[in-house]
């Protein structure tokens, strides 16, 4: 079944996207900036945001904070920050499951390199083709090595690699660490194929440096954001949601969309 009507309430007319990720409270500890998700996700999706990462709750508890953006429902999990780490994360969620949830994509993750590469690798495709059956679309987290520490693990190569296989695995858009600079993304963007997005990190960015990782990246081709706690984890969610909107959607300059950020923090 074609995937395109699903595609569409992900991905805007421009061929761009900013996809909100609000599934980090199903493995990690529960931030303070997350206590109150129904009022967050409907204050974010107001203030620009196109789709969001959803855990299995959210989509099945907080439809109405959604206000009609598009729903990308995390389907791997059964780990916790409380693990030590041994076991790989499973499938949990169906591509029928999805569909009842009135999910438009999921999403899982890809790591090749990993301990457990054989398993995360071998869900990708079985996950694009069960969801494939169904018109839903298919986000891999793509990632080289997942969260495992290696020296090498993060490469502009790697990264490279990890989203052209995830692609050739059967997902149908990839999210993933921006490389650094635009040449290595740009060869990134050329190998791929299909739409790339980049992701936040865990780390807390200042708000410059994370503006212009984003406009270098649409600058060479990519499709958008996925991010979550640089965002929602920030004083000024709305205003930063707003910022980013604005540079993705309206091509605006860095400093147009720290003073949009600015503006909306004011009011």
């Amino acid at each position: 079944m074609n995937t395109t009507a699903r595609m569409n309430h992900i991905i805007q007319p421009d061929g761009k996207t900013f996809i909100l990720a609000m599934d980090h409270a199903a493995n990690f500890n529960t931030m303070p900036a997350l206590i109150n998700p129904k009022k967050l996700v409907k204050e974010i999706a107001s203030a620009g945001a196109d789709a969001f990462l959803s855990t299995v709750g959210m989509a099945e508890h907080l439809t109405d904070s959604f206000q009609g953006k598009g729903i990308i429902v995390r389907v791997d999990g059964g780990v916790s920050f409380l693990g030590d780490n041994s076991k790989a994360m499973q499938m949990t969620v169906t591509a029928e499951d999805a569909v009842r949830m009135g999910a438009d994509s999921v999403i899982t993750m890809s790591f090749p390199g990993s301990k457990f590469e054989n398993e995360y690798l071998s869900n990708v495709t079985r996950l694009c083709m069960d969801c494939h059956k169904w018109g839903i679309p298919v986000l891999a987290e793509a990632l080289p090595r997942g969260f495992e520490p290696a020296e090498d693990s993060r490469t502009p190569e790697n990264i490279t690699f990890a989203c052209r296989q995830s692609v050739e695995l059967g997902a149908d858009y990839v999210k993933t660490n921006y490389t650094g600079d635009q040449e290595s993304f740009k060869t990134l963007i050329d190998a791929t194929y299909k739409p790339v997005v980049i992701l936040g990190g865990a780390k807390k960015v200042p708000v410059d440096k994370l503006l212009g990782e984003i406009k270098d990246a649409l600058e060479v081709g990519a499709a958008g954001v996925a991010m979550g706690r640089n965002i929602w984890g920030h004083e000024n969610p709305v205003g930063y949601t707003a910022a980013i909107a604005r540079l993705i959607h309206e091509n605006c300059s860095v400093e147009t969309a720290m003073k949009e950020m600015n503006k909306s923090f004011a009011v």
